[in-house]
């Protein structure tokens, strides 16, 4: 069973760069045939995604994010990290990555709370 585990900052002031990073373990995420995405859920707010990462490498992003967004994928471990630059209240939410395998969600993370906060 493959598992996965969100770790963030907890408080970002506003203007700087929030990095969360998703580890997984348990088994080959490419083997069980799905991929990676973020999404995140701002307070009393429901769920809202935030980009994708491909088996290849290939991303793509929520247009509302307006190209603040970047997942990078680390070559050496097992893991996945979501930058998010200048960074404003608004982005105060819980950010989860999830594995997706024929369009439905299959494993997520217990997520991480970040705040934007000065």
């Amino acid at each position: 069973q493959v598992q996965l585990q969100e770790s963030g900052p907890g408080l970002v002031k506003p203007s700087q760069t929030l990095s969360v990073t998703c580890t997984a373990s348990g088994g080959s995420i490419t083997a069980y045939g799905g991929y990676l995405n973020w999404i995140r859920q701002p307070p009393g707010k429901g769920l809202e995604w935030i980009g994708v990462i491909y088996s290849t490498g290939s991303t793509y992003y929520s247009p509302s994010l307006k190209g603040r967004a970047d997942i990078s994928r680390n070559t050496s471990k097992p893991q996945l990290t979501l930058t998010l630059n200048s960074v404003i209240p608004e982005d105060t939410a819980v950010y989860y990555c999830a594995l997706v395998r024929h369009g439905s969600i299959k494993v997520w993370g217990q997520g991480a709370l970040v705040t934007v906060s000065s």
